[in-house]
């Protein structure tokens, strides 16, 4: 059976663990790990802010390039369908090709796409644009985490570099929301593509001097059929999803794309299973820590991507605030976050991973239960203000704790598929998120009471994803 953490180190004679601060001193970052962290945690926080930064300017968007009503939510889905879909692919093949090499690849790609979308004068353009900007960040993310796992020696300096980019990472997603109305509001939606290119190009000005290679000592071979099998199944999964979101879970078109994905992803198990050289060996599905890590990490992402969708339907649809003043209300949630990142190592390496995805999640599952009572006025405000902040600072947490967890003990030669398994999840429940809590909504008469079945709904989902990773994830 496989332990969470590492085995408890032995005992000195006053009783206290040998490997304490107080036996031995903290390891410390160097320069170069620090430059290092800023160039990774620079480019996943601009990945993240492209999740949501269009949200808030769809509806310009459409009048602007001629969308139809229909239409406009594929300019989302285009690009969590190519996010998610390819990312556990690009994770294996960062292991193939080398993870410096693909990540500034995407990084390239992403400068492109932006400046393309940007400049876009109809919707053929835009949407290939999105699809292009999903490609790039289903390759530089898995890269991206898959250098900053190698950079920094498992313990306590890789639990801290991850609750940074979990921070910046959840925070990211708060800032598109906030920059997207006001890019759209003072200037054009066109910014919020365009502010991507400088950053970009910064990016690929200092990290070819800054990254080493990184790629296992023996190169395995692509698993073409396992890649296939759940590159569909991912896209199908999610497709399925956002009809049934959009239409309902009677919709026999997202019940055929649903079924179809699951069919895919038991194909793409029965396949690993045979693989030569699999894109995701069983053995490392067989982890205690890989599998109860990522399931714990998706009820993390799902629940709280989907909540702002839920509190911006809230505060623009019962409480009347405008586009810009709902995304600033959420930057209470992002400074919970990046408190929740910036503590998460401490905490870690005082009570462990498992702590903090049980604790994290029931933090969580509190706050979001105190959504409850929100009413149909603005006197409300203060009470989503303060449940979002601790809700953002538990979720932080079990980020952290589920990355963590998920990628300990894998040997270097798997890094990129490990990591590249964790960023799925991360991508697949950032997109299954919304739709879920959509349907549930649209099956109450009134939108308040919409929203307060699907709070009910989220708080439960968090409180068993908790409990569950307290369970299986206990010491043997």
């Amino acid at each position: 059976m496989v332990a969470l953490d590492h085995p408890a180190p032995p005992s000195t004679p006053t009783g206290r663990p040998a490997g304490r601060p107080a036996d031995r001193p903290e390891a410390r970052m160097t320069g170069r790990m620090r430059l290092v962290l800023v160039v990774l945690l620079l480019a996943q926080f601009m990945l993240a802010v492209d999740f949501s930064i269009l949200n808030v300017a769809l509806p310009v968007i459409g009048q602007g390039l001629g969308f139809t009503l229909g239409g406009l939510q594929w300019i989302a889905t285009a690009f969590a369908l190519a996010a998610a879909g390819f990312t556990l692919l690009f994770g294996r093949v960062a292991d193939l090709v080398g993870r410096r090499r693909l990540f500034l690849g995407g990084m390239a790609l992403l400068g492109v796409s932006s400046l393309a979308g940007g400049l876009a004068t109809g919707p053929e353009v835009l949407m290939a644009a999105r699809v292009a900007q999903g490609l790039a960040t289903a390759a530089v993310t898995p890269a991206g985490l898959s250098l900053l796992t190698a950079s920094f020696p498992e313990g306590p300096l890789r639990a801290k570099a991850l609750g940074l980019n979990g921070a910046l990472m959840s925070a990211g997603f708060t800032t598109g929301a906030i920059l997207g109305g006001v890019l759209t509001d003072l200037l054009s939606w066109r910014w919020a593509f365009l502010v991507n290119v400088p950053v970009a190009l910064a990016v690929l000005l200092v990290a070819p001097a800054v990254l080493k290679e990184s790629r296992p000592a023996v190169r395995p071979r692509l698993d073409v059929p396992g890649a296939i099998t759940v590159t569909g199944g991912l896209l199908a999964l999610v497709y399925g999803l956002t009809l049934a979101g959009e239409h309902g879970w009677t919709d026999p078109t997202a019940l055929t794309a649903l079924a179809a994905g699951a069919a895919l992803l038991v194909a793409f198990v029965l396949v690993e299973r045979r693989a030569a050289s699999p894109l995701v060996p069983v053995h490392v599905l067989k982890r205690r820590t890989v599998v109860w890590g990522n399931l714990a990490g998706l009820v993390a992402f799902v629940t709280e991507t989907s909540l702002v969708f839920l509190m911006t339907l809230y505060l623009q649809d019962v409480l009347g605030f405008s586009p810009l003043a709902a995304g600033l209300s959420f930057g209470v949630l992002g400074a919970g976050t990046i408190l929740g990142g910036v503590t998460a190592s401490r905490f870690i390496g005082r009570f462990g991973a498992r702590a903090a995805l049980v604790s994290g999640g029931l933090l969580q599952a509190l706050a979001t239960l105190a959504l409850y009572g929100l009413g149909d006025d603005r006197g409300s405000l203060a009470l989503l203000l303060a449940a979002t902040f601790a809700g953002g600072v538990g979720n932080m947490l079990a980020i952290v704790g589920f990355m963590v967890t998920a990628t300990s003990g894998i040997p270097d030669g798997e890094q990129g598929m490990a990591t590249g398994l964790a960023t799925m999840t991360q991508q697949v429940g950032i997109t299954m998120g919304t739709p879920i809590m959509s349907a549930v909504v649209v099956t109450a008469p009134v939108l308040l009471d919409g929203i307060g079945l699907a709070v009910l709904v989220n708080a439960a989902i968090v409180a068993v994803g908790a409990v569950l990773s307290g369970v299986f994830l206990r010491r043997t």
